[in-house]
């Protein structure tokens, strides 16, 4: 069902995107178990196409767009912010890498992404991934029946700046998300409060922020999907799918649905006890 453009899902819909998301939280883990020096990313995207697979899901990347995407999940290394195509590149100590992974359940997607350590960082770049996680969460504790777009947004937006010279990724956003992995609207990572779309009970999206040690601005490689930093800093990216009830906020792609963190940050817990 679509209300003023925007796909709002039944509970018993939004319960079939919880196990796609589900899926792809066990992807992630299994691929971050996977991360160390001297191995691949085409090796972590095996590995995350085996757990799909095992589920009896269906990757939501492989094939998607034009050119179509060739992997099961977006593998994207240092200054790569996202959409890095998984290959013979080997991680070595000190890289980081972004692993987006999305998961298909009877026709519903589920979408997330986390950003890995290999091996000891700098502690600036553990800085940023922390910054760009707990942004991530606050986007997502700001949500609420009857508000905007827009809240989640200025959340994200206001925490990164609160803690540091970040750049925000602007030519990358979040999205609605379920019958298809990409469906209005857009969720920035900057902007203003009350704006932009209401949120209703059964919308889905998905919130990404994706932050760097530098400047803003992106570029995408000659392989035509690799999105990376034209100042060659540090990005980190980090997802997750939620919808929104009654209650408050159901994160579709965390084990515990979101509930420690929303907690910790005074906001609602909208999944199941």
């Amino acid at each position: 069902m679509f209300g003023a453009g925007l796909e709002i899902k039944s509970p018993e819909q939004i319960l079939l995107m919880r196990e796609a998301g589900l899926v792809v939280a066990d992807a992630l883990a299994a691929v971050r178990d996977a991360v160390r020096p001297g191995i691949t990313t085409a090796d972590l995207d095996q590995v995350a196409a085996d757990l799909i697979r095992s589920r009896g899901a269906t990757p939501s990347f492989l094939g998607y767009g034009v050119p179509p995407f060739p992997a099961t999940i977006c593998a994207s290394v240092n200054d790569a912010v996202v959409h890095g195509i998984p290959g013979p590149q080997v991680l070595a100590e000190g890289d980081v890498v972004s692993i987006d992974c999305g998961a298909i359940v009877d026709g519903w997607h589920g979408d997330a992404a986390i950003t890995v350590a290999v091996g000891a960082l700098p502690d600036e770049v553990t800085e940023l991934m922390r910054v760009t996680e707990e942004a991530l969460w606050q986007g997502l504790a700001a949500a609420r029946i009857g508000g905007r777009v827009g809240d989640i947004s200025h959340a994200v937006e206001h925490y990164v700046h609160g803690e540091g010279p970040y750049g925000i990724v602007e030519d990358y956003t979040g999205h609605g998300i379920g019958t298809e992995m990409h469906l209005p609207p857009d969720v920035p990572n900057y902007g203003r409060p009350g704006r932009g779309p209401r949120l209703k009970r059964g919308l889905a999206l998905a919130v990404e922020p994706m932050i760097t040690l530098g400047r803003k601005e992106t570029a995408v490689a000659d392989d035509d999907w690799t999105v990376v930093t034209t100042d060659g800093s540090i990005a980190a990216h980090f997802e997750h799918t939620f919808a929104l009830s009654d209650d408050g906020v159901w994160v579709l792609t965390a084990h515990d649905g979101g509930r420690a963190a929303l907690e910790r940050l005074g906001a609602p817990y909208g999944g199941p006890e």
